[in-house]
């Protein structure tokens, strides 16, 4: 996959670039694929329920509310997604087991890292749009990451 600042500069007017929030800590940088969104607060069941599923090299999109008082995603549930197929996962919030997390074959970004776990009580949505870091992600369309930042786009890129 080409780096995002290339995606950027051969299509300009299809991408659109997440404000730099994010960090990386998976053990694959560079992933992309398809965006399949969760909406959640302090709440990952439907993490938990998608990364069950086979990801199919897509990326899960998750807009945990920004919440840096939990962490929605550990060393368990990232290496179920890497196991599905997953190319990585976007959380709008945080993440806990980081050492093992970067020893998964998956890309991972995240806003920052918190030890403690979230509520599960199956609360959140999932496949409807989500809006963070200046940018919509919409199920369907196509999201890429790097150490260089996240970029949206609603086509596949090469």
């Amino acid at each position: 996959m080409k780096s995002t600042p290339d995606l950027c500069d051969d299509y300009p007017e299809l991408v659109q670039a997440v404000e730099p929030l994010f960090s990386n800590f998976g053990g694959r940088e560079v992933f992309g694929g398809q965006i399949v969104t969760v909406k959640c607060f302090e709440d990952n069941s439907r993490v938990k329920e998608l990364v069950a599923t086979q990801g199919n090299d897509r990326v899960m999109v998750v807009d945990a509310g920004g919440s840096m008082r939990r962490a929605c995603l550990g060393d368990m549930l990232a290496e179920q997604a890497s196991a599905n197929g997953w190319s990585g996962i976007i959380i709008y919030g945080c993440i806990r087991d980081v050492d093992e997390i970067m020893a998964t074959e998956i890309g991972v970004q995240a806003l920052g890292v918190h030890p403690m776990k979230t509520e599960k009580k199956g609360v959140g949505e999932i496949d409807l749009a989500v809006t963070f870091g200046s940018v919509t992600f919409r199920p369907g369309d196509y999201v890429y990451a790097d150490n260089n930042g996240i970029i949206v786009s609603p086509k596949a890129l090469s």
